[in-house]
């Protein structure tokens, strides 16, 4: 704890050689971390280089009542669990604008056929996913289940219901603009 003490004092007097020893013990192992709760390599990596940018830039006032390990892994913590949450958000925003019930226009023949149309892109392209991510999304839009109790249903970790259910989202909204575009 004495040393962490030392060390930050070298940083926030403005030694760079000291940060980037700390960086560069720090790095990996952050970034480890932050992988380890978002699963993904960018944001993994955007975090941990905000935290130092931060660090660097905040040195002056930043005050660090704990070790410097428990400080940069706490900063990581939380800022991966704040991605997630943003996600999760994102994914719940989605979820209700792809749940609104959508009634077969009886305007036109025409936007009759290109609903049926689309209502049989969606049915083939949901035919052609795996049968794990098939279950999911059945479980989770047809039956109504949360993620969390499919996960449980299912023994895999809520992580991977988000990333089946992302994937789904992202072929789903990749074959009706093909139907658009080409419309």
């Amino acid at each position: 704890m004495l040393n962490d003490v030392f060390i930050f004092k070298k940083i926030k007097d403005g030694d760079i050689k000291t940060f980037e020893q700390v960086f560069r013990q720090y790095y990996t192992s952050l970034y480890m971390y932050a992988f380890s709760i978002i699963g993904k390599k960018e944001p993994s990596e955007e975090i941990v280089q905000e935290l130092f940018y931060v660090l660097w830039k905040d040195r002056e006032t930043l005050n660090v009542l704990r070790s410097l390990k428990s400080y940069l892994y706490g900063a990581v913590r939380n800022q991966a669990l704040q991605y997630c949450e943003h996600l999760n958000v994102q994914d719940r925003h989605r979820e209700r604008v792809l749940s609104r019930k959508v009634e077969i226009p009886e305007n036109t023949p025409q936007e009759q056929l290109e609903y049926k149309e689309l209502e049989n892109i969606v049915n083939r392209t949901l035919e052609k996913l795996p049968d794990r991510r098939l279950k999911i999304f059945r479980m989770h839009r047809m039956e109504g289940r949360k993620y969390k109790e499919i996960a449980e249903l299912l023994s895999i970790s809520i992580k991977t219901v988000e990333a089946e259910m992302t994937k789904t989202y992202q072929i789903l909204r990749q074959e009706i603009e093909k139907y658009t575009h080409a419309s």
